[in-house]
């Protein structure tokens, strides 16, 4: 049996990575794939994997789904399975690592590591849906669903909780996190903010600005597109929305000659919007948000609502606009006088991007893995 690599060094270091789950691509995802980038030959572990939602730096990795997989329907879909995946987490077989370096925004850390082996949580959020009753409206469909994941979210606080105490570090990927896992989990936490993929997204001065905003990403509820569209119609302003989800019928029902909605769109299609936008419209509440970090890498400014990850991305009067949180029943005015009265001449493309290039890949690496190093030099054996 070979001997475990000191804890105070990564040479040699054998590796387990845990992920929520591989069933569609996201900013997650992307985490994982800067994580196994940071340790090559680390084991990629995750209740569900569909391997057509991998990114690339991931396709010819060791990524290992659990038998619960078997239950999967493969087409994003994991409601029915929300039950069994804090067991299918405990049950990864985590034998003949050093560490193991949780992804976790739900179950990840409920991970059952052998005695002695440290775990490092990088938290994308504690799970909203258990702690907040807000992000459980709409989220599962009627009223039966959402009491139903309310007694399932009343089961699961103090799980969670005793879950949080196992890690010898928490990792958050924004301040807005780390106040959650302070106030939810009585935790400390190192913020590392996640990488964006600035080499994909890029300035191309060939191309103009067009006259039209953008809403790109998941159509889930909580994310407001319809505030973007609301607002934009009574701006009388045009809005391409980028995105697919069960907020796709909400927009349907808002649809006028100035709404476009494209879908789901490939990675090309995604960079030729951001580079021909007037602006992206991120109006909503987001845990760290890597869209408007992608936006202002192609040169494009970000207007968007002033609270949580976007405090952090996005520099008011600099490389965007910052709107306050209406009172109720006011939000679509707010936003909708931002958009009338934008001016992108206000904002310098080159100042956006870079802005953006510090949250490049190569730096989130650095400093996670010196994270790593860190808690493992202080891990007790």
């Amino acid at each position: 049996m070979s001997t475990p690599s000191p804890r105070g060094t990564q040479e040699g270091l054998r590796v387990a990575i845990v992920h929520e789950r591989f069933t569609e691509p996201g900013g997650a995802e992307r985490v994982v794939e800067e994580m196994h980038r940071i340790w090559p030959d680390a084991v990629v572990h995750a209740p569900l994997v569909d391997r057509s939602t991998l990114p690339p730096g991931l396709l010819d990795a060791n990524v290992r789904a659990t038998p619960l997989q078997r239950l999967y329907r493969g087409d994003g879909t994991y409601a029915h399975l929300l039950p069994l995946l804090p067991l299918a987490m405990a049950r990864i077989d985590l034998s003949g690592v050093d560490v193991v370096i949780t992804s976790h925004h739900a179950f990840a850390n409920r991970i059952r590591p052998p005695d002695g082996v440290p775990v490092v949580s990088y938290t994308h959020t504690p799970a909203r849906w258990i702690w907040e009753s807000s992000m459980r409206a709409n989220e599962i469909g009627g009223r039966v669903g959402r009491a139903g994941l309310a007694a399932f979210a009343a089961t699961q606080r103090g799980p969670d909780a005793r879950a949080a105490k196992r890690p010898v570090r928490i990792v958050a990927n924004s301040g807005h996190v780390a106040s959650r896992v302070s106030r939810w989990w009585q935790r400390d936490a190192t913020v590392v903010a996640p990488p964006v993929d600035v080499e994909r997204y890029t300035i191309d001065p060939r191309v103009e600005r067009e006259d039209f905003f953008l809403f790109a990403g998941r159509l889930a509820p909580y994310k407001r597109a319809d505030l973007a569209a609301a607002a934009a119609r009574r701006a009388g302003v045009r809005l391409v929305v980028a995105g697919e989800g069960r907020g796709r019928r909400d927009l349907e029902a808002l649809a006028w000659p100035g709404l476009e909605l494209l879908g789901r769109v490939d990675d090309v299609t995604l960079l030729d919007l951001y580079r021909r936008c007037r602006a992206l419209v991120f109006p909503h509440e987001e845990d760290f948000g890597i869209v408007p970090l992608e936006a202002q890498a192609c040169g494009a400014p970000v207007v968007a609502l002033g609270r949580g990850g976007a405090l952090e991305t996005v520099v008011d009067g600099v490389t965007g606009v910052l709107f306050p949180l209406a009172v109720d029943g006011q939000a679509v005015d707010t936003l909708s006088s931002v958009l009338q009265s934008f001016d992108p001449g206000r904002f310098e493309p080159a100042r956006l991007r870079s802005h953006a290039l510090t949250f490049a890949p190569e730096r989130f690496r650095a400093r996670f893995s010196a994270v790593v190093a860190e808690a493992l030099a202080g891990a007790t054996v």
